[in-house]
């Protein structure tokens, strides 16, 4: 198999994190399909590799089921190699504070946890056959926030990046019988649009003493789609700078 023949799903798309992974898949000659709310770059659309695009908001269960059925009709029985669970959000408060478990309203939460948790859980469920068809890998996007309390991101965020890194080892070891590895990756603190002004002050609490890049997280997603990491499935990687350490 050429890496041209290989397929990877992405959601998350247009910015950050998502954008970079999106460019390090096509720089690897894989077909790339991906879902955001917004549109892609217009120079973005010349890329033969990015083949489909899909405009939708993931937060609604109702869209999460057409981008499900769209993406199967794309792939009209073809595998599925990867597919990459980025799209997220970390919401925050009028007033600029962290939300906090008594703070943040229940719609917030519920908000929270349907894109960050549940979209992943129910992409996954629904592109389960050709996975399986092509013994594929999942890579769900968690946070350094899952494992430790953060100064910036909300309870909401932080602890459904943690019910997500619980349901990457779930997955792994249930999806596992169908020869599909799945892993998450960890970020930490990366320059991308979601970071908030005040990140810098914590540089001097990272080992490596300077911020991430979406490439950094980038490269590490591709790792774990590719035959390097064929025997590594239940793992969570902290591409964090060391920060995770302390």
């Amino acid at each position: 198999m050429t890496s041209h023949d290989r397929i990877v799903v992405l959601t998350g798309a247009s910015r950050g994190i998502g954008h970079a992974t999106v460019k390090y898949f096509s720089d690897k000659n894989w077909r790339i399909i991906t879902c955001s709310r917004e549109d892609i770059p217009a120079e973005c659309k010349r890329d033969p590799n990015w083949t489909h695009h899909v405009v939708a908001d993931l937060g609604e269960p109702g869209s999460v089921a057409d981008f499900i059925e769209g993406t199967l009709t794309i792939l009209d029985g073809q595998p599925l190699h990867a597919l990459v669970n980025n799209a997220a959000v970390s919401p925050k408060s009028p007033s600029k504070e962290r939300q906090g478990c008594l703070s943040a309203d229940m719609a917030t939460w519920r908000d929270v946890f349907e894109l960050n948790f549940f979209t992943p859980l129910l992409i996954v469920r629904g592109l389960a056959p050709p996975l399986a068809l092509g013994k594929g890998s999942v890579v769900n996007i968690t946070s350094i926030a899952g494992h430790s309390i953060h100064p910036f991101a909300g309870s909401p965020y932080s602890t459904s990046k943690a019910a997500l890194s619980a349901l990457t080892r779930e997955l792994a070891a249930e999806m596992a019988e169908l020869g599909v590895r799945v892993n998450a990756v960890a970020p930490g603190e990366i320059d991308t649009a979601m970071l908030s002004p005040e990140t810098a002050q914590l540089i001097p609490r990272i080992p490596l003493h300077r911020l991430g890049t979406p490439e950094d997280v980038a490269a590490t997603v591709y790792y774990l789609c590719s035959d390097e990491a064929g025997y590594v499935t239940g793992s969570e990687i902290f591409v964090t700078g060391g920060q995770h350490l302390f």
